[in-house]
């Protein structure tokens, strides 16, 4: 392998380095991507992990770098300490904004802390063929990550209900685990 001598001095580019981009960097396009660049890094990335790796541990990978995207986005863009519907409002707000999906809540059990959520326009499976199967792990990751931030509770999110399983919208359960 030739080495790169211009990166004599590597430092690790972690998301708080990676994100802190400069827009002067892309003046010309901006900081959009239209949704086929993401699903051709998500699901190449997919498949080269199920090859490599196996099915469940493809689910695994994406889960965890959805949860630690969704840590990161809490701690950045929202403001934790406020009630669960003003919360819930600036998530909503904000993941529009993002062009992530549109989240709607459609249970919250305010008892066990477990939340019955929809994400419609979903970056990761909005207008995919029937496929049999949910695949919107890394949103299971992203939703755990965030709620999990705001709550200091650690939520486990589980998608029961896909585009790619014929729904119009994806359906996610979050509960509160106990570690």
């Amino acid at each position: 392998m030739v080495e790169n001598i211009f990166l004599s001095s590597k430092s690790k580019c972690g998301l708080e380095q990676c994100l802190a981009f400069d827009m002067k960097g892309r003046e010309n396009l901006g900081d959009e991507v239209p949704v086929l660049v993401y699903r051709l890094l998500e699901f190449s990335l997919k498949e080269e992990l199920i090859e490599m790796l196996g099915k469940e541990k493809q689910k695994l990978i994406f889960r965890r770098a959805g949860r630690k995207a969704g840590e990161y986005f809490a701690k950045r863009y929202l403001e934790m300490k406020q009630p669960i519907s003003k919360f819930i409002s600036q998530l909503q707000q904000r993941l529009q904004e993002q062009k992530i999906g549109v989240l709607r809540i459609e249970e919250i059990d305010e008892a066990s802390g477990n939340i019955v959520l929809t994400l419609a326009e979903d970056a990761d499976c909005s207008g995919l063929p029937v496929l049999g199967e949910t695949v919107c792990h890394y949103d299971e990751g992203f939703l755990a990550g965030i709620l999990s931030v705001y709550s200091g509770k650690n939520y486990e999110v589980a998608e029961v209900a896909c585009w790619a399983t014929g729904d119009r919208v994806c359906r996610f359960c979050a509960e509160v685990h106990e570690d």
